[in-house]
């Protein structure tokens, strides 16, 4: 499939998809995230491939946030229609994707960008990021998941702080905020993104796309995520990634799976 927006990398079980809109800074529009949706879902039906590294072009952007020319003009339905079409066809896609999605975050990551980061089950940042959801300085709030997922990844107050602030932080506050899981110089954050994903291609598949539905289902509106774990934890049993693990271990000797 040929894309306008994006480009696609398979390295073996691993797939990079860089946001390539570099003069625009990588910015989300509505043609962009159609073809990052479309590329997630060919990418999730896609059995050989095990993890899933979202970056952007060049080394000044992610992603700089949203292309406002697009929806400076709407109207209340319009805007309420943007959002929820955001969120159906690619933020909670990726947050509810079996297979693992890594944001390689190269520079800036505002609004929509961090949106996109957040809606990732790991973060990775360069040193020079700079993140932050601006949208109350534009006289908007966050759209595409940002007053849910920043409480959720660095807690109430400090997602207060950020959204009504409008602020900027750097990394290494992002670091502190919890908001990305690790920090590494710009040129390493490629093969720092790769070599977590090989981390994670260690591991049974299945056990993988369990444990993102139990870690989510805790944030679930009307799910008891203890139960849910429960059931899910005995579904394990009847799979063919259990008895080859435990095979394994018993045997000495690493799972094949």
């Amino acid at each position: 499939m040929d894309y306008e927006n994006i480009l696609i990398d398979t390295d073996g079980s691993i797939q990079t998809i860089t946001i390539n809109r570099p003069s625009k800074l990588n910015a989300l529009n509505k043609s962009t995230i159609e073809e990052l949706s479309k590329a997630l879902q060919v990418a999730e039906n896609n059995n050989e491939l095990r993890v899933i590294i979202l970056t952007g072009a060049g080394e000044k952007a992610f992603v700089a946030g949203a292309d406002i020319s697009e929806f400076a003009h709407f109207a209340v339905e319009e805007g309420k229609a943007l959002s929820k079409k955001g969120h159906h066809d690619l933020f909670n896609r990726i947050d509810h994707m079996k297979t693992p999605v890594i944001a390689a975050v190269n520079g800036f990551a505002l609004g929509g960008g961090l949106e996109l980061a957040m809606s990732a089950h790991i973060r990775i940042f360069s040193e020079n990021a700079r993140v932050g959801l601006p949208e109350t300085s534009l006289g908007v709030i966050p759209g595409y998941g940002g007053t849910q997922r920043l409480a959720q990844i660095a807690g109430k107050g400090r997602a207060m702080q950020m959204v009504l602030s409008a602020e900027m932080i750097d990394a290494a506050t992002a670091l502190n905020y919890g908001i990305t899981n690790k920090i590494v110089p710009l040129e390493e954050l490629t093969e720092a993104a790769k070599k977590m994903a090989k981390k994670i291609i260690k591991n049974s598949p299945v056990a993988i796309a369990t444990a993102i539905q139990c870690i989510n289902a805790n944030y679930t509106s009307g799910v008891d995520g203890l139960a849910f774990e429960i059931n899910a934890f005995g579904e394990c049993f009847g799979t063919a990634d259990f008895k080859e693990g435990t095979r394994a271990f018993l045997e000495k000797r690493k799972a094949d799976f």
